[in-house]
Order: C-alpha cells, then sequence, then structure tokens
C-alpha cells in the first residue's frame, strides 16, 4: 500500500477539515497519510506519493502556510521525477481567471518537475460546493484506484 503525503494549503480551514477527510478515507482504504500544514522542500522530496489539498487566496495565490513550499520548489526545481500526485483545488468561480489558481500553480509546477500525474485534478467551486466532501469523496475513490503503489 501507498503511503500518501498531504499538503495542505489553508487561509480559512477549509482545506485543512477536507484533508482530515481524505486521509481518514486513504487511511480506511488501506493505505497510509499524512497530513502537513507547514511543509518544507524536503518533505515534498522525500514523500513517495503526493497529494495537494489547497485553496486559492487573493488573485489566485498559493496560501502563506503553502507559498513558502511552491517558491522552494518553482526556485530550486528539484526533479520529482515520475513521483504520483493528485490535486485537491478549492476556488471561487466568481473570481474568474483566477478561479482555483493555487491548485492549478502547483499543478504545473509538479508537472514540470516531472512528478506523474494520477487522473485530473479536482476543481471544487464554493459557489456550487458549500461542503467540499461530496464532490471530493468520489474523486478520491477514482483516484485511489488508479494510485500505483
Amino acid at each position: 500500500m501507498a503511503h500518501i503525503s498531504i499538503f495542505v494549503g489553508s487561509v480559512n480551514g477549509g482545506a485543512e477539515r477536507l484533508s482530515d477527510e481524505v486521509a481518514a478515507t486513504i487511511e480506511q482504504a488501506g493505505h497510509t497519510a499524512t497530513v502537513i500544514t507547514e511543509a518544507s522542500l524536503d518533505d515534498i522530496k522525500n514523500a513517495s506519493h503526493i497529494l495537494i489539498v489547497t485553496s486559492t487566496t487573493g488573485q489566485g495565490d498559493v496560501p502563506s502556510n503553502l507559498a513558502g513550499l511552491y517558491f522552494a520548489m518553482n526556485s530550486t526545481f528539484p526533479m520529482l521525477t515520475d513521483k504520483p500526485f493528485g490535486v485537491i483545488a478549492m476556488g471561487d468561480r466568481c473570481y474568474g481567471d483566477t478561479f482555483c489558481g493555487a491548485g492549478r500553480s502547483f499543478d504545473e509546477l509538479l508537472r514540470d518537475l516531472q512528478a506523474k500525474p494520477v487522473g485530473n485534478r479536482l476543481e471544487i467551486d464554493a459557489c456550487e460546493d458549500f461542503e467540499p466532501w461530496p464532490v471530493t469523496e468520489p474523486w478520491l475513490k477514482v483516484w485511489l484506484e488508479k494510485l500505483p503503489v
């Protein structure tokens, strides 16, 4: 089974609450999960399976607790060749082009670092889905089925 490192970017706690539900479901599926809210570059380099769960702040920005990791990855460019990853992006479609900007930025950067996407990025619209778990649960189950162990 896989050990999944869940990297959480949260402004008001919504992504943190979602990541706790995600971790519980991962463990019920027989895998292990670690939720990381203050991540370092070593955390992502040492992860065997990566799951980003992030809200978006400002004009499509990464939340401050995950921004340091994003900028460190972008500036040092550590190759994450073939590491499986997934992205759960939370946003508000009312913000137009910046909708789910943090998740989209991580998805693009991880692909640039040659990590291997498992399925498609999940984008959750706060305007449509006040509670993110009902949208996340079916996506997560499919993602776990596709996950290489």
